[in-house]
């Protein structure tokens, strides 16, 4: 008789992290191995050719991310429609310069806090709608709310520029809502691939932005017009979405795919006073006794992930409290010199290319490397180390200033090096996190878990994205 314990066990579909090295303990997680990820009887494991369901995943992690960092990257355009908020009478207006000021902040709590209801949302409905209807219904959404973006790029707007605010903030919502409930339900369905599947949507993400950043950088260059760069833009952006769902489409298709989305049983889990007859022909039904719930059991899991909870959410509060709110009115010190790098393409170069590009390097990195391990306090230590980054980025030329007077960083080198350092820590530390918080629990609860760990991610932008109005107002 073999005593299984929830606490001894960090299984992996790719890999098994060992709490001790004792034969016991690894004769357990090849237990729970063989019983939680057994292939069924006849069916082999396939092979992902040519690495299409990777390409698939990193595609749709692009798609993700893109409406966000679309909307955040391009500021010229909002500056442009927004500026009309000015009364032609007096020449300022409190309440427009208000809004252009604070756009990033507002942008950022609209498309932060819908998301929190979203995800709650998609959690219930983990066991109640099947996966397929909910990425494409969401993709469905997102790519209306696209159209309807894209449409109003040639409106003219300036008779109505606070109706056009409402309607722009009313559609980030409702786009970050539709986004929410995609990729947290991409998410949680890699947790049941490889571990490297997961890498490849979360890797993605940063690709999303950094496209959008190529783009918008292009689309500067090319368009004297704003308003045509915008809807060069935004057409990118909706081709791209039709394709993701095509792609969607595809995965199903794909043997590699459909061997790991095959359906499993009812979750059980181990509560560590359970006895699992090693021998017995009746293992199986003991170690997958079902639960008779719609609603995947939520405490176990938050006791699992509650370590890595705490670290996608703090390193996502950190990179939210200052990107885009804070980095994206960093000026470059020699604006007046004229030269279009320091005004036109500073800000598109210095914030969002090397941000997301960084961001995109971190991910990428933990395909090769994996340090330090989830049950390591190296992490959370690290993670915790990304506070320094505040005092910092507000000690660089952000403008306007109203109570801190004083910038004591006089060079342009300091603002890129500290945007490359904030996204290449951003990308590592939470993708080390949201790749092991799916894997260190059975199999059946992977999905459920993604959903959990996506909630943290979303916990941590929407206190960041609310702290950011006020670090702003401080500076």
């Amino acid at each position: 008789m073999a005593v299984v314990s929830e606490a001894d066990f960090q299984h992996s579909s790719n890999s098994t992290y060992r709490t001790t090295s004792s034969s016991l303990r690894a004769d357990q997680e090849a237990l729970l191995e063989k019983l939680l990820d057994r292939p069924p009887p006849g069916l082999q494991r396939p092979e992902d050719r040519f690495y299409g369901t990777y390409i698939i995943f990193f595609s749709l992690g692009i798609g993700s991310l893109l409406p966000w960092n679309f909307f955040v990257t391009a500021k010229e355009y909002w500056m442009f429609k927004l500026g009309n908020s000015s009364s032609p009478a007096t020449g300022e207006d409190p309440e427009g310069s208000d809004i252009l000021n604070y756009f990033e902040s507002y942008l950022a709590v609209a498309s932060t806090v819908p998301s929190m209801l979203c995800l709650v949302a998609n959690f219930l409905l983990v066991n109640r709608v099947a996966v397929h209807i909910r990425v494409l219904a969401s993709l469905t959404v997102i790519l209306a709310i696209f159209m309807v973006i894209t449409a109003l790029v040639k409106v003219d707007t300036s008779s109505w520029t606070r109706g056009f605010f409402a309607v722009t903030i009313v559609c980030m919502v409702i786009l970050s809502g539709a986004s929410t409930v995609f990729s947290s339900s991409i998410y949680g369905m890699t947790g049941s691939f490889p571990m490297r599947n997961s890498q490849a949507l979360i890797s993605g993400g940063a690709m999303g932005g950094t496209v959008s950043a190529v783009a918008s950088l292009v689309d500067l260059a090319a368009s004297s017009d704003v308003r045509d760069s915008a809807l060069a833009f935004f057409l990118t952006a909706t081709i791209f979405l039709m394709l993701c769902m095509g792609l969607y489409l595809l995965l199903s298709r794909l043997e590699y795919a459909r061997y790991y989305m095959r359906p499993v049983l009812a979750a059980h889990v181990f509560s560590g006073e359970e006895e699992l007859p090693q021998d017995s022909p009746s293992a199986p039904s003991v170690a997958s006794r079902f639960i008779d719930s719609h609603t995947p059991p939520l405490c176990p899991i938050l006791k699992k992930t509650a370590s890595l909870g705490f670290c996608v959410t703090y390193v996502f509060f950190i990179t939210s409290l200052i990107y885009p709110a804070v980095c994206t009115n960093i000026e470059s010190l020699n604006k007046g010199s004229g030269s279009v790098w320091t005004t036109k393409f500073f800000i598109p170069l210095t914030t969002f290319l090397l941000y997301n590009f960084a961001d995109l390097c971190g991910r990428q990195l933990t395909a090769w490397i994996q340090v330090p391990g989830p049950n390591s306090k190296a992490l959370p230590g690290c993670v915790l180390l990304r506070t320094c980054l505040i005092p910092l980025f507000m000690l660089c030329n952000y403008q306007p200033r109203v109570h801190l007077k004083t910038v004591v960083f006089q060079s342009d080198v300091y603002p890129t090096l500290l945007s490359s350092l904030l996204g290449l820590s951003n990308g590592y530390l939470s993708t080390l996190a949201l790749l092991y918080g799916p894997k260190i629990v059975p199999r059946e609860l992977a999905e459920a878990t993604g959903v959990v760990m996506s909630f943290y991610m979303c916990l941590g932008l929407t206190l960041g994205s609310a702290c950011s109005t006020l670090l702003v107002h401080l500076i």
